[in-house]
This record gives C-alpha cells, structure tokens and sequence, in this order.
C-alpha cells in the first residue's frame, strides 16, 4: 500500500511538471488563454493594446466604488452607462455599447469583469490604486478622442 502511494505521489510531480512544460511550450497560460495558435503572437498582443475609438456621442462611461467588505476584502462596484457587460461574447465580433472590463491593481492586470461586482479578497499594503477600462469584445480597449474610457479609485492600505 505503501509503495503504491509512493509511485501514485511520483506520478504526480512528474506527471504535473510535464504538464506544465507542455503548456508552457505551446502558450497555454495559467488562465488557460491559448497564445500559440489561431490568434497567437504579434497580432494577437496588438489587438488586445490596439483601441476601439468610439463616438463622443453616446460612448459608454463608468465610476467605480471601492468599500471594504464587512468580513474580508474589498468590494468593487462598477457603474456603467450606455455600456452592457456581454460575457457570452468575450472574444468574439465587436458591437457598440458591450463588452466586458478589466481590473488592474497598480497597473498589474487582475483579470475580466463581467458584471457590477467584484469582491477582492486581498490588496496590497501601502498606497493602492485600483483601476478599471471598458473593453470591447475582442478585448480593446474602448476610446473617446484618443482617450481610455477607464476610471480608478486610490486608497491606503494598512
């Protein structure tokens, strides 16, 4: 029994370090976004940097309210105008007024936002700056006149 739990525990490490050389050797990512193929390389990264400019008319704005969570964390709500958060299209064709959001917190990415709400269960000591840019579906990110339509909020953290 015992050398049967051994070799199953080998298996693991090994079997999980291949698999990970695997991914990482194809460009599959942690959050298992594809980078090899289809979309992959240089292209791919410009259409994620390169932005969607929309008219001034009617273009989507956004406020953010960060509170602390009664029993962790923070909460994270994202108020939007002229704007619908369309998760079952992320990725696919471009259509005025929807999307999805991205989260950074001090400038590093912390993932889609699909919705108003977002809990974030730990911030980073020290001063914190939370922002937040709508996106198109295909991941641009949305523009008037040049300029991100994008919000942030900035707190100290104990």
């Amino acid at each position: 029994m015992n050398r049967t739990l051994g070799l199953f525990a080998i298996g693991l490490v090994f079997g999980g370090g291949i698999g990970f050389t695997l991914a990482a050797g194809n460009g599959i990512t942690f959050d298992g976004h594809d980078h090899s193929s289809g979309h992959g390389g240089g292209a791919h990264e410009m259409a994620h940097a390169a932005a969607l400019e929309v008219p001034a008319l009617d273009a989507p704005g956004i406020a953010v309210e960060l509170t602390r969570d009664p029993v962790e964390g923070y909460n994270l709500h994202v108020q939007t105008t002229n704007f619908t958060f369309t998760p079952q299209a992320a990725g696919l064709g471009d259509v005025a007024g929807e999307g999805h959001a991205h989260v950074y917190i001090n400038g590093e990415k912390l993932g889609r936002l699909y919705g108003e709400w977002l809990h974030i269960a730990h911030l980073p000591q020290g001063n914190v700056i939370v922002e937040v840019t709508l996106n198109s579906n295909t991941h641009r990110p949305l523009t008037v006149a040049g300029r991100p339509i994008a919000t942030d909020t900035a707190l100290f953290v104990e």
